[in-house]
């Protein structure tokens, strides 16, 4: 079944989340690499096909095939991931299980003690945004560029 196209249908909804996405990959400290690896963790986590694929294909231009694919289990390779990966992967899992895990206090310290204020801050907004993403490119089954 084809479903809506919200861009198209909702063009200032498009244009201010696109925005948000502007200020985390033009006027954030947070290195592009590591925006990548959280847009396509937190996709991951939300089962969103065409971020995956997006973020996939974004990542294998600068990072190995074999740790791309070992994202789902970071927390067991820890050889594979830097400490500054492995925090923000830890709050990106939070921040988008936060119905579940109320964003701790023991999180929030161990995000905290890996990132300056602002940069907390701005990877947290990243998160929010590939959250809200998410919630937009699954239910509307926005199309994937993998062929089989």
């Amino acid at each position: 079944m084809t479903r809506l196209n919200w861009q198209e249908l909702a063009p200032d909804g498009a244009k201010a989340l696109f925005g948000i996405h502007h200020y985390i990959t033009s006027k954030t400290n947070l290195p592009e690499e590591l925006v990548h690896l959280v847009f396509l963790r937190v996709s991951q986590i939300n089962g969103c096909a065409h971020c995956i694929d997006k973020h996939s294909r974004d990542l294998r231009k600068t990072m190995s095939i074999e740790k791309i694919a070992l994202l789902p289990v970071w927390d067991e390779v820890h050889h594979l991931f830097s400490e500054e990966e492995r925090a923000a992967l830890a709050w990106a899992e939070e921040v988008t299980n936060v119905s579940e895990t109320h964003a701790s206090d023991e999180a929030y310290a161990a995000a905290s003690a890996h990132f300056a204020p602002k940069d907390l801050v701005d990877l947290t907004i990243t998160i929010a945004a590939m959250n809200a993403f998410n919630r937009l490119g699954a239910p509307f089954r926005l199309p994937v560029e993998a062929k089989s």
